[in-house]
């Protein structure tokens, strides 16, 4: 089948390496333009890009595609089959909905309708679901609400975080959008429209949603910092200072009032709403490497009812990035 692949992060890139190992003909890769990112801040090629020029696929980045005239040449020149897109990062416009005859068939890392949205597997964990998948919709002109082609499930399990999933879930959508392929061009499936009244949202995460606070309860805390790795993490303060909270876990007996601190021995303990406590496993203080919480009592003599997140932190950024 000739096609358009439009994608960028790591989360795409087996889709990529599947359509083109499944013999589609990917006539062009349509990635975001190369940025600065890590903490040197080096100019990087995507991802995507990456594996296309590993691959000798011709590769567009432009900056803008509503009103680019451009490169709206360039598609209708090669006029696809399907255009298929997998964490592209940009809204993809009516002219391109309208292209190619199979439509723009897109991977998104959810069970459509919930957690539709920027960023549906961190929501999925943070949010506490047992199970989570990928779906393969066709575009519309909304947000993740076309209907649906294809899905498959996957478990959320105790010791999973966004790091763990989303590759997970990147693997199994590869061979699904290849087999959504094939099923369009045999007219084998019949697509779904989406339940709206089940929908929920997966915004974009923002700094501020990496800060802990205490007033929920130990589970909900310890969903939400699995599910926001690597970035924004979870982080409150500890004597005016930042500390990240890298693992941690229920403990089963209440450590006092919200933010409250209880050490026992090595370990330390803090309390949460509902009477719930966490117990902090892996933490790092500001301007330091992560630690054990052993360390950490070692190093630091916290004191039982001590409170953390009294201070706002100042600048989390840096210490959140992976």
């Amino acid at each position: 089948m000739d096609l358009i692949f439009c994608g960028t992060p790591q989360f795409a890139v087996p889709t990529l390496q599947a359509l083109v190992d499944a013999g589609h003909h990917v006539r062009l890769v349509v990635t975001q333009p190369d940025r600065p990112s890590g903490r040197g801040m080096a100019v990087s090629a995507p991802p995507v890009k990456q594996l296309a020029q590993m691959l000798e696929l011709e590769v567009a980045q432009p900056e803008k595609i509503k009103n680019n005239l451009e490169f709206r040449a360039l598609l209708e020149k090669l006029r696809p089959e399907a255009i298929v897109v997998v964490g592209y990062g940009r809204i993809i416009p009516q002219w391109m909905i309208d292209l190619p005859p199979l439509g723009n068939i897109n991977l998104h890392g959810s069970l459509l309708p919930k957690y539709r949205g920027a960023a549906p597997v961190q929501w999925a964990i943070a949010m506490g679901e047992p199970v989570t998948g990928v779906t393969t919709m066709r575009i519309d002109a909304g947000l993740d609400t076309g209907d649906m082609l294809l899905q498959r499930e996957t478990p959320i399990a105790p010791e999973d975080t966004a790091l763990t999933v989303g590759p997970r879930l990147a693997a199994i959508g590869a061979p699904l959008m290849v087999e959504t392929l094939e099923g369009l061009k045999l007219g084998s499936i019949a697509p779904r429209e989406q339940d709206n009244a089940m929908a929920t949202l997966a915004p974009i995460l923002k700094k501020e949603d990496g800060l802990i606070d205490f007033r929920r309860r130990a589970r909900e805390i310890w969903n939400r910092l699995r599910g926001f790795q690597p970035w924004p993490g979870a982080y409150t303060s500890f004597r005016g200072k930042n500390l990240n909270v890298w693992q941690a876990r229920e403990d089963q007996e209440s450590a006092g009032a919200p933010g409250e601190i209880r050490v026992e021995g090595d370990r330390l303990l803090v309390g949460c709403g509902g009477g719930t406590a966490l117990e902090l496993v892996t933490v790092q203080p500001e301007g330091k490497k992560r630690m054990s919480a052993r360390d950490f009592v070692h190093g630091y003599h916290p004191k039982s009812g001590e409170p953390l997140g009294t201070d706002v932190p100042r600048d989390t950024e840096a210490q959140s990035q992976p």
